[in-house]
């Protein structure tokens, strides 16, 4: 890489502003999700991670209070640098620093290798979610 990825893990207060438009230009521009099923109301209670790269936001994930892991996404721009992974990786570190046993996501079906190379398996039955084609996965977090 050419330049270095930076990740910030904090709350909604502290990186609301900036993770917000990335999922805003993501989800609701680009994958025509409905503004009420993106803006669910549970940005609060979670943590989030932005990565940043050369100092300008590119990625955004969130770890939900239960070790789900959501709202992965990256700007087209910035696609295919390894941001998605890195931001993958500093969730399931603060799933396990906050001791979760495993971490679970809904996977678009497009992105299930993507997910599957950072250890994940899926599970039950493909599912639709605001209209997109889902999978559940799961990483156990227990084998260190």
């Amino acid at each position: 890489m050419r330049s270095e990825i930076e990740i910030r893990e904090g709350s909604w207060a502290e990186l609301g502003a900036q993770a917000g438009e990335i999922r805003r230009v993501v989800f609701i521009e680009e994958q025509r999700v409905p503004q009420e099923e993106e803006w669910d109301g549970r940005d609060d209670a979670c943590r989030h991670f932005l990565a940043l790269r050369a100092g300008k936001p590119l990625g955004t994930a969130r770890l939900l209070p239960d070790g789900h892991i959501g709202r992965v996404a990256v700007l087209d721009e910035a696609r295919g640098l390894g941001i998605g992974a890195a931001l993958m990786r500093a969730a399931i570190a603060s799933a396990r620093r906050l001791g979760h046993a495993q971490v679970e996501l809904a996977a678009q079906t497009h992105a299930l290798a993507f997910y599957e190379n950072l250890g994940f398996s899926a599970f039950g039955e493909v599912f639709l979610d605001a209209g997109i084609p889902h999978r559940n996965m799961r990483l156990s977090l227990s084998d260190g």
